[in-house]
């Protein structure tokens, strides 16, 4: 594949350790490195095969894991008089963590303030999206994402079949999905999935995935974190869908 995306909705290193020590229940003073990091390098090995443009800063984390991992297997040398200010990469790294669990707490408090604050003139208030006695408020993370992709991909992993070699256009799939939510109001994260699709078509049916929510159409919601995923048409989509230029276009437009 040579497409690439880039995504307003792309987040940082910190961001996806903050995402696995939730989703692992670890405690942020006391982290697991080796299994951590284990699970960091697969994230960058999905991003590797989705083709999306990773930012260096993703790399660069990789590299102290490893690093913080390797002095972790090694034996503790003794210290010497001189290198005693030596900074310890791993408590670096926790403070870190820390300050950015703070800073985010802060923002999503100001963002709150601010969404009270639009709303006391002419904003509408967020609405519900709800199936049947369930109701989907949180927006899913593209970790949240990453992660109900990877289940698929598991689910599928045991399923052999000859594969005949065709073009699957992102375009093609952003139709498919457009499509069906003109007659479904949602659909479950696994349902945009046919259990015949090859591998190559369920990547590329992520990525169009991922166009949509880029393109403001759809929303991805949760019951609450780390929840089952579903997706909803953007009832508050200013444009129309048969105005969208397809990926291609929009690629042509930036060269």
């Amino acid at each position: 594949m040579t497409y690439q995306v880039k995504l307003e909705m792309f987040e940082g290193p910190l961001d996806l350790l903050l995402h696995l020590i939730k989703k692992e229940e670890i405690d942020i003073y006391n982290i697991p490195v080796s299994r951590i990091t284990e699970e960091y390098l697969q994230y960058l090995e999905m991003l590797k095969m989705l083709n999306l443009d990773i930012a260096g800063e993703f790399l660069v984390m990789a590299a102290t894991l490893l690093q913080i991992k390797s002095r972790k297997l090694l034996p503790v040398p003794v210290k010497d008089e001189e290198n005693t200010e030596e900074l310890d990469p791993y408590q670096e790294l926790v403070k870190q963590l820390l300050e950015y669990k703070r800073f985010k707490e802060v923002a999503s408090v100001l963002a709150v303030k601010e969404v009270e604050q639009q709303q006391v003139y002419t904003r509408p208030p967020q609405k519900i999206e709800r199936v049947g006695d369930e109701e989907y408020v949180i927006e899913a993370s593209l970790f949240d994402l990453l992660d109900a992709f990877k289940n698929v991909l598991k689910s599928t992993a045991t399923t052999v079949r000859e594969i005949i070699q065709e073009e699957v256009k992102i375009e093609d799939r952003v139709r498919v999905i457009r499509e069906i939510l003109m007659v479904k109001e949602s659909l479950s994260f696994e349902e945009i999935f046919t259990p015949e699709s090859t591998r190559i078509e369920m990547v590329v049916t992520f990525l169009a995935m991922l166009e949509l929510i880029k393109m403001k159409e759809i929303r991805i919601l949760q019951t609450r974190l780390f929840d089952k995923i579903r997706i909803f048409k953007n009832l508050n989509a200013a444009t129309v869908l048969s105005a969208q230029p397809t990926v291609q276009e929009e690629l042509n437009l930036v060269q």
